[in-house]
């Protein structure tokens, strides 16, 4: 008998009868996955056709308990590897749980509070865009104003700088924003989820007032570290410590397991902001970095475009050949910012002559503006600023720690 994909069987198989759905055909064997999940390889001649319907077993989630004396926090899953596991479909990490998931598998955060959970979405990070960022932020802007004390976001970690300053930008909180992601997924021995969980819980409950990211501050299960969301990098693939922070120290250090919140001299304070949301977002913007003998032409691509952040060379460089096209571009109306491939110091264009010839096409330098954050900024300032003037004006202005010392420091 000839059997097709999801066929209902029966096979008589080591004096057992099993029922399962018949898979596919691997040279005279056939593939069946029985009604506990698993899959046998028998030969197909064992087989036989079932009429009853096959029913897969789905274990049923206990309904989670919570401790009403505790602080509420929210928990706004996104995706990402902090909620993966191995999909043995495929052999690959893949995202599959949910935020109430993340609580059943971390028993020990229903310790430090209680949670009010929601999943916007469910993705690998790569696959973020600004109007994820913007639904994002709103998200987070909703469970504030309905009582929580901290909000925990967990988010793939390959985009999550991104997200993290986007909120930054759009949101004033008066509570800890707390991004937190791992580098290893949960079916792992090394897997750094729950540490990293858990000090964001700790830290959720902390007197942070700020956007930060919470991941191992290094290979050890001892600290984590929270970094400002405008002054953060991920500078390792994987490695349990691939953030640090960029040209200044974290904003605050978690220990675990006792959860001891630390919190450096210049954090924001929980209660010192006002709640307030601006979340409109210029997304047709770019970023290209320079590099030795680039093609012109290449910026030809970002024409109609409304920003782009070059990530230019030491005080922030390029050829002298694509200065013509920059200037081409910022007067067909693209705003030009310059930054730094260098992970430290500032952008100064007035030092050499092709510097003061960029600031002639009508550049505007970044300082000590990371790229891929200046890039969001950018998105944030174009959207939001009231007049022409107020683009360069608002680039400059230090808005969320983003520099680390005076732009005007070059002059």
């Amino acid at each position: 008998m000839t059997y097709s994909n999801s066929d209902p069987v029966e096979v008589d198989f080591a004096g057992q009868t099993l029922k399962g759905i018949y898979i596919n055909k691997s040279g005279e064997n056939a593939i069946v996955k029985l009604s506990s999940g698993y899959n046998i390889c028998v030969p197909e001649n064992l087989c036989k056709p079932r009429d009853a319907p096959y029913t897969a077993e789905t274990p049923k989630a206990s309904p989670l308990e919570q401790d009403s004396k505790l602080p509420l926090l929210s928990i706004i899953s996104t995706g990402g590897t902090i909620a993966s596991t191995v999909d043995y479909r495929t052999g690959a990490v893949s995202s599959k749980f949910t935020a109430e998931d993340i609580l059943r598998s971390i028993p020990e955060l229903g310790k430090i509070a209680r949670y009010h959970t929601l999943q916007p979405f469910n993705v690998l990070s790569e696959n973020m865009n600004p109007a994820m960022w913007q639904e994002l932020a709103g998200a987070v802007f909703d469970e504030i104003s309905k009582g929580s004390q901290g909000i925990i976001i967990t988010h793939g970690t390959d985009t999550m700088l991104y997200s993290a300053a986007a909120v930054s930008f759009m949101l004033e909180t008066p509570v800890p924003v707390i991004f937190v992601g791992a580098q290893r997924s949960a079916d792992r021995p090394s897997s750094d989820n729950a540490m990293n969980a858990i000090c964001s819980a700790k830290t959720g409950i902390s007197e942070l007032g700020e956007v930060v990211i919470c991941m191992h501050t290094n290979s050890d299960d001892v600290t984590c570290s929270l970094h400002r969301a405008t002054r953060v990098r991920k500078n390792h693939t994987s490695r349990r410590d691939a953030f640090q922070s960029v040209g200044r120290s974290p904003v605050g250090e978690v220990t675990y397991p006792e959860g001891k919140v630390t919190l450096a001299k210049d954090a924001v304070h929980r209660g010192e902001k006002t709640l307030r949301l601006s979340a409109k977002l210029e997304p047709h913007c770019g970023l290209i970095q320079y590099y030795p003998g680039m093609n012109p032409d290449v910026l030809d691509a970002f024409k109609g475009y409304k920003g782009l952040v070059i990530s230019g060379t030491g005080l922030g460089h390029v050829g002298t050949d694509c200065i013509e096209k920059i200037s081409a571009l910022t007067k067909d109306g693209c705003t030009v910012v310059m930054t730094s491939q260098c992970q430290n110091g500032s952008v100064c264009d007035r030092v050499y002559e092709t510097g003061r010839d960029l600031l002639n096409a009508g550049i505007i330098e970044a300082g000590s503006m990371l790229p891929e954050i200046a890039l969001v900024k950018l998105m944030w300032v174009l959207a939001n600023a009231v007049r022409k003037e107020d683009v360069a004006r608002l680039m400059r202005t230090n808005l969320k720690g983003e520099l680390d010392y005076d732009i005007r420091g070059c002059e």
